[in-house]
């Protein structure tokens, strides 16, 4: 076996936690392959004779190429990234697994915490994903953003605090979430308005996005939205689907894919609902799993 295969092989070891790193910082599958290209190629030209640490040395470079893409999203390098357009969401089927799909994800890295991760500053988002995620020290990623270890840690504990703020975690029972994610299916397809806001959270955020995001706070707003609830659940086909890990629904018209529904379930109720209806993009998502 020639230097080239071997450093090959050995890169492919980590190829999947760098993948699902650079899901967690860039919110794209496309994006973050395009990063886990870019490590493997700063890999084949650089001397790695001396690296101990081959999967730490990976983690960082990809660190900081996301860092990077994330920094081009936004003229002035560090502000908060203005939040246009949803995630990609990550589809899978709600039985069984999906390997090449399960490696970017864990409990708690639903569309509602990216969405929240895009609202902070590159920095940011990068300590929080390295150590809250993937348990990388201070002392690591300190270098990585120019910072001390200490303001690292602050950094991380900023988007912490926004997280716990704007996102909370999920119910962790899958068959829990469906029962209520099936309850406001039926409530929306049968025209049960009063039954169809119960389920809501007072609190409930809608993100809708058909190519450019439109949000909606609050049981009262997201309620009068029951119409077009019900037109989507009697004029699709909805197919159930586990979206990064929770319950969802893909929705199909006329054999085409429509639309992606994500839900967050705490405590019986429906705190925020991410639909994707982007037709481009969901041209572009591999939904496989789910539509066969």
């Amino acid at each position: 076996m020639n230097d080239e295969q071997f450093l090959a092989d050995r890169f492919e070891e980590h190829r999947t936690h760098l993948r699902s790193v650079a899901y967690r910082m860039l919110g794209s599958v496309t994006d973050a392959d395009d990063a886990v290209q870019e490590a493997w190629l700063r890999l084949a030209r650089t001397d790695t004779s001396d690296v101990g640490n081959l999967g730490g040395w990976l983690t960082t470079v990809v660190g900081r190429v996301c860092l990077d893409m994330l920094r081009t999203r936004k003229v002035r390098r560090e502000e908060p990234l203005e939040i246009e357009n949803l995630p990609d969401p990550v589809v899978s089927a709600p039985s069984g697994s999906d390997p090449e799909y399960e490696a970017l994800l864990a409990d708690s890295v639903g569309l509602a915490l990216l969405v929240v991760l895009e609202s902070s500053s590159p920095a940011e988002r990068l300590a929080f994903v390295l150590h809250d995620m993937f348990a990388v020290p201070y002392e690591q990623i300190a270098p990585i953003v120019d910072r001390t270890p200490q303001t690292a840690k602050k950094l991380a504990s900023q988007a912490r605090r926004r997280i716990q703020g704007e996102a909370p975690s999920p119910d962790t029972d899958p068959p829990r979430q469906r029962r209520v994610v099936d309850a406001f299916l039926a409530a929306a397809r049968d025209g049960e308005f009063d039954e169809l806001v119960r389920i809501l959270d007072p609190d409930v955020v809608l993100r809708a996005d058909a190519g450019d995001l439109r949000v909606l706070r609050g049981r009262t707003l997201v309620g009068a939205q029951a119409e077009t609830f019900r037109r989507m659940a009697t004029l699709c086909i909805t197919h159930p689907a586990v979206i990064n890990g929770g319950a969802g629904l893909v929705n199909t018209m006329d054999g085409a894919p429509f639309s992606i529904m994500s839900f967050t379930v705490v405590e019986d109720r429906i705190t925020a609902i991410d639909i994707l209806s982007d037709r481009e993009r969901l041209e572009g998502l591999d939904l496989s799993a789910v539509l066969g």
